[in-house]
Parts: structure tokens; sequence; C-alpha cells
């Protein structure tokens, strides 16, 4: 019993049946208890009947008339004096009925009594009412077999058992088709996940609707999307560094064999190793950075933060910066328009700015202005705004700029520099304080990037 169609199935149909079971004992108990109710009640009715034409008329003819009425039907009736000697009776009596009107009945009220209730093993009914007119007093007793009530009771409980094993078939057959109605959407995601568990994504699941179910199935859709993206741009990313680290160590290696060689001037032998070293510092910093992104990955490093000088953070920032800034050419300006405290980890955060002003850099023509804006704004946040003056990004790629890897305009990157980690770094470290980062940007006109600590 492995298959879960199986188990829902049993359990179930264990869960009706038992319901059904107590249902329909209780249902089976209160008709008998009723039919029996209501044969005691006719009999006793009858008896009644008897007595009030007995009280209002006794008389030979009456009794004749009453034992005459009674032989033609089911019942039987006996009327004695007090005591207890027949004056007449409807057939003829059995032991059993003599041995009943033998008994006084006890606490005997108007309405008569049952004397004998024992429909299972006696073969009579019985009840007894007195009567006392001017003529004699007695009693009235009422007799019927027991015989029919029996078959009807058997009849009924044959009836009983056939709707509980109908009821059984029915039941199991209705819960089976509906447990595999149900169970299968769970199949088809359990197909579903072993695909994925094989690197296997491309996976289709129908919708089903707005329940438990149709949430999961679109979760594991969601999964499979994620996956299939996330593998993508993983080939993609290892692809982008192999092709990242293969470039500047070709010019490693080319340039240190030809620096090797005995017959090349001096002057030419300086200028190989001035691009050796530039490759060499090129592949320090990409390897920083995926170092740096590893960490974040496996949430090796935390946020440390503490209160910040706006105005001094800031301003040393710039201070480091601003040389080479100023040897291309480029205006670099800082604006704090208030000297205010605000929470955060100063050495991530210079990070982020050095990532954000080295893009600036590269990206911006000299004789350009690069500015650097920081405010309070209405909730009491740190507001970061560096606008450029640079190439700008095209509208189509602004959404994955922040992507791993990614740079604009792939065929120019020798010529800017740049490994596609910077802007992904400074997302993550942004998000890491609780912080957002957005970006705006217009072809040859400059790019704005704004964040909120």
């Amino acid at each position: 019993m492995k298959k879960i169609s199986t188990k829902l199935a049993l359990y179930f149909t264990i869960a009706v049946l038992v319901m059904e079971g107590l249902l329909m004992l209780y249902l089976h108990d209160n008709i008998i208890d009723t039919r029996i109710e209501e044969e005691f009640q006719s009999i006793l009715s009858r008896g009644n009947s008897h007595r009030d034409v007995l009280e209002d008329r006794y008389s030979e003819t009456t009794l004749h008339h009453i034992a005459l009425m009674e032989s033609k039907t089911e019942t039987e009736v006996v009327i004695t004096d007090q005591n207890h000697n027949v004056i007449i009776g409807s057939r003829v009596l059995t032991d059993g009925m003599r041995e009943l009107i033998q008994v006084t009945p006890e606490s005997l009220t108007r309405e008569g009594r049952v004397i004998e209730s024992n429909w299972k093993d006696m073969n009579y009914l019985s009840t007894v009412t007195s009567f006392e007119s001017e003529r004699n007093e007695g009693y009235v007793y009422m007799f019927k077999s027991a015989t029919p009530l029996r078959n009807l009771i058997s009849q009924l409980n044959s009836h009983f058992l056939l709707a509980g094993i109908l009821s059984l078939i029915i039941l199991t057959g209705i819960h089976f088709l509906l447990s595999k109605l149900l169970t299968r959407p769970l199949l088809k995601m359990k197909q579903a996940t072993e695909k994925l568990s094989k690197g296997n994504f491309e996976v289709k699941l129908p919708e089903l609707g707005q329940d438990e179910l149709g949430d999961l199935s679109d979760s594991i859709q969601r999964l499979a999307t994620d996956l299939e993206t996330i593998q993508q741009e993983r080939t993609e990313f290892l692809a982008n560094i192999s092709h990242e680290l293969r470039t500047p160590l070709t010019y490693v290696q080319g340039y240190a064999n030809v620096a090797l060689r005995e017959d090349i001037p001096e002057s030419e032998r300086k200028e190989y190793l001035n691009i050796i070293q530039e490759e060499s510092k090129t592949i320090l910093t990409l390897i920083e950075n995926l170092f740096e992104l590893a960490k974040i990955d496996e949430n090796n490093f935390s946020i440390q933060t503490e209160t910040i000088d706006s105005g001094s953070f800031y301003q040393k920032v710039i201070n480091k910066v601003a040389p080479v800034f100023k040897s291309k050419g480029i205006d670099l300006i800082l604006t704090v328009k208030e000297d205010f405290p605000f929470h955060a980890d100063p050495i991530r955060l210079e990070q982020i700015v050095m990532n954000l002003l080295d893009n600036a850099l590269k990206h911006s023509p000299p004789h350009s202005t690069t500015e650097v804006t920081v405010e309070r704004n209405e909730s009491g946040n740190m507001n970061l705004l560096i606008n450029d003056q640079g190439m700008g990004i095209p509208p189509d790629e602004l959404p994955q700029v922040f992507n791993r890897m990614y740079r604009v305009e792939k065929s120019r990157s020798r010529e800017f520099g740049g490994s596609g980690l910077g802007l992904s770094i400074v997302k993550e470290l942004v998000e890491a304080h609780g912080g957002q980062i957005s970006i705006q940007s217009q072809r040859n006109k400059g790019t704005s990037i704004n964040i909120i600590l």
C-alpha cells in the first residue's frame, strides 16, 4: 500500500463506513423500537376499547361479540373475572396464555399495561386492562403472536445488511475514483520533481485552479522556470568567467614570452612588463570580485553597522578617487545638503561608492562631470545619488545591468574594462543593508544611480 491514492481511498472508505455504520445502527434500533412500541400500543388500544364497551354494555351478547370480532384478527382476547377465572376467549387458550392470566398485574392503571414484552423468545406479546361494570369486574387480556414481529425484524435486518454491502461497494468505487482524481495532479507533480532532480527543467504542469493543489503546481512550475534560468545564467556565468580570465592571461603569457627575449630594447621590455602588470591587476580584481560574491552567496560576511557622519565620510571617499578623475579630465563634485548621522557598515558602504564611481570613471568622456549628492529624505533615510555624463545604457538593457557578468556593449568591454560583477556586488551589499538601489539612464546623456539606506 505505497500509493497515496490507495491510502486515501482506504482511509476515506473506513471513515465513511464507520460513520455510516453508526448511523445505520442508530436507525435500525430506532425503527425496531418504534415498531415494537407501535405493536404494544395497538394491543393496548384494542384492550382499552373492549374495556370501554364492557363498562358501558356488559352482557353475554357483548362478550360473545368481542370474542367473535377478535377471532377474525391477528390478536386474541381473554376476559376474566377478578379471580382470573376465564369468562370468554376468542380462541382456545394455550398453556402460555394460562400462565400469563394467572399473574396478578402490579400497579395496573386505567390505560392498562404490558405483561409480556419478550418478543425474541416468547410466543406472545401480551397486555392487560381492568374493567369495572355494574354487573361484573375483571380483566381484559390481549395476546398477539410474536412470530410476525420477529419475521418483520428479520426482514429489516436483511435489508439493512444488503444496504450496508451495497454502500460498501458503492463507497469503495466512489472513493477510489475520487482519490484517483485527487492524486493524479500529485503524480504529475511527482514526475515533474523527478525530472527537475535529473536536471530536466522543461516541465509543464496544467493549471489546477485556486486551491492548495493549484498553488503547489504553480510553485513547482515557478521552481522549474527559476532553475532553468539559473542553469542558463550559470552556464553563461562560467563562460564569461573563463573568457575574462583567458583574455588577460593570454596577454600575460604572450608579453612575458616577448619580454624574455634578449634581443629587444630595454624600453620595449619595460613597456611589455607594464602591460603584464596591468593585466595582472585585472585578474586580481576579477578574482577578488568572485570571492566577494562567493562570500555574499554563502552569507559568510556580516554587516557591522555603526553611526556615520555623512559629510566627513563621503568627503574622505571622494578625496581617494578625485586624483584619478582629475587625471582623466572629469570633474567630480560632492554635495552634502546637510551634515547628518546615519547607520551603515563604513567598509561596505565605501566599497559600494567606489564601485559606482569606478563605473562612472570608465564610461564618462573627458571634460564631463560626475556629481555625488547626499541628503536625508522625508523618511529620515540616507539618500545617495550619483550622476555621470557618460555613454548611458540602452533602455532594453537597464533591467539586466545588476545581473552577474552582464555588461553593456560586450564588444567594447576591452576598451572600457570591467568584468560585469561590480553592479551585482553593489546590489547585494545594498540589499544586505536593507536598502534599495535604482538606476536611470539615457543613451549618450549619462546614468543616474540612486541608493537609499
